[in-house]
């Protein structure tokens, strides 16, 4: 029994090698990921700083065209014409609280207008139309105005409208006459005809800075152009054609202004023929 217990013994020592042996090689080794280097981060150039843009003027010419010159500042230009006829209102609180024409025999001049949400005045050149013309010179004939003397003020006062001031330079010679109202019909001509040249021009204004820059207010400018023409406050509406048929192909203004500038010019050629 000893020698048998023995002999098991001896078996059991040999095959331990064999048992350890193999339990070693089913241990696997894992083998943890090795992590990616992360990229270092290429740095970015810093933006270059944008320069202050200088504020958009409101520019345009007396056709609606753009020019060098802000709108709300009157520019240097060189006269090319003699003053003979001077025209001025005043009145604080209208729109246009000051208003200055002058212009030569052949109808070349220029327009000062000062509105009240500008702090200098405007200016833009004119040339009056023959038609225009002939209603000023048969009224300055009719008063004989350089060499009268006779006072058109009308006896009350109506200041509140605005005072008008007229003067002719001719032959060395030069009168003035102020008033706000009157009764002489000669008198009223002139100050009627004056007043209709600075609605043209003024408008034209207007539409110009709404063509350029709020063509939505244009149709609402139409209507104002519409009004002073059915009560005669534009001195001659053929004189406008040119102006108006270019405006009515600007596809920058509403269709509605368009076609209400089509039907303005119809009427104006129709009552020209």
């Amino acid at each position: 029994m000893r020698s048998m217990s023995k002999f098991a013994l001896l078996v059991l020592l040999a095959a331990l090698p064999l048992v350890l042996s193999a339990q070693t090689g089913k241990r696997k080794t894992t083998k943890k990921p090795t992590a990616k280097p992360k990229a270092a981060a290429t740095p970015q150039p810093a933006p270059e700083a944008t320069p202050d843009l200088p504020p958009k003027k409101n520019e345009r010419e007396p056709d609606g065209k753009t020019n060098s010159r802000d709108a709300a500042a009157p520019a240097n230009k060189t006269q090319t014409y003699k003053p003979v006829y001077v025209y001025t209102f005043e009145r604080p609180g209208f729109t246009y609280s000051s208003l200055k024409i002058e212009h030569d025999d052949a109808g070349k001049g220029r327009i000062w207008f000062k509105k009240d949400s500008f702090d200098e005045p405007l200016d833009d050149p004119i040339e009056l139309s023959e038609p225009t013309l002939e209603k000023l010179r048969a009224a300055f004939a009719a008063l004989n105005f350089i060499d009268s003397s006779e006072d058109y003020q009308y006896p009350k006062d109506f200041s509140n409208m605005g005072n008008v001031t007229v003067t002719l330079n001719r032959d060395a010679k030069t009168r003035t006459a102020k008033y706000n109202w009157t009764e002489n019909k000669h008198a009223k001509a002139l100050m009627d005809t004056y007043r209709a040249i600075a609605n043209e021009y003024t408008w034209k204004f207007e539409f110009a800075l709404a063509r350029t820059n709020q063509p939505l207010l244009t149709p609402g400018l139409i209507d104002a152009l519409d009004s002073y023409l059915s009560r005669n406050e534009i001195p001659d509406p053929p004189h406008l054609l040119p102006f108006l048929n270019q405006l009515s192909t600007d596809e920058r203004l509403p269709l509605i202004a368009r076609n209400h500038l089509r039907k303005i010019i119809t009427r104006i050629e129709k009552a020209k023929k």
